[in-house]
């Protein structure tokens, strides 16, 4: 299951969708908005996002997953508009037989959702706002180059 919209997102409903009685592991990311950035008060993050090229990045996502990993099932949820503080604005959940998979496979898809999606974060503070990249991949060998999620679709991992 795949999902981009200005929904709330819902762990338990995303959890519920992937297990199975085959399942011995359920792994989950939910990211959500905090309070504070580099000493600056946060008092909600806005996504836009192109949800069509999305939905297709988010498929070739869960496409490289199946095929690095033995998985049961894959979830991932993006929030697009307002997030406030405390509440979630991505959410990756995988099921397989044993945990080692599922813990892999979320923790490279949380990284791809990250790096290639093409869903823009604009942080608002006390005294102002700023668009945000996703700069933790900037030192990152392979993926700081330009690079695409293989659905077409390029972006250049520090704008």
């Amino acid at each position: 299951l795949i999902k981009v919209s200005e929904d709330k997102l819902d762990l338990d409903e995303a959890v519920r969708s992937v297990q199975s009685d085959s399942s011995g592991a359920v792994a989950t990311f939910l990211g959500t908005t905090r309070d504070h950035f580099n000493g600056k008060k946060v008092t909600r993050l806005e996504y836009e996002g192109y949800i069509p090229m999305a939905l297709k990045c988010l498929k070739q996502i869960c496409d490289k997953i199946r095929e690095k990993w033995d998985v049961n099932g894959i979830n991932i949820q993006h929030r697009l508009g307002v997030v406030p503080v405390g509440e979630a604005s991505v959410l990756v959940v995988v099921s397989s037989v044993h945990r080692k998979e599922a813990l892999e496979a979320v923790h490279f898809g949380i990284d791809e959702v990250k790096a290639s999606v093409p869903i823009w974060k604009k942080e608002f503070y006390e005294d102002g706002s700023v668009w945000k990249a996703n700069v933790e991949f900037a030192d990152h060998p392979t993926l700081s180059t330009l690079r695409g999620c293989g659905c077409g679709h390029k972006q250049n991992s520090t704008d």
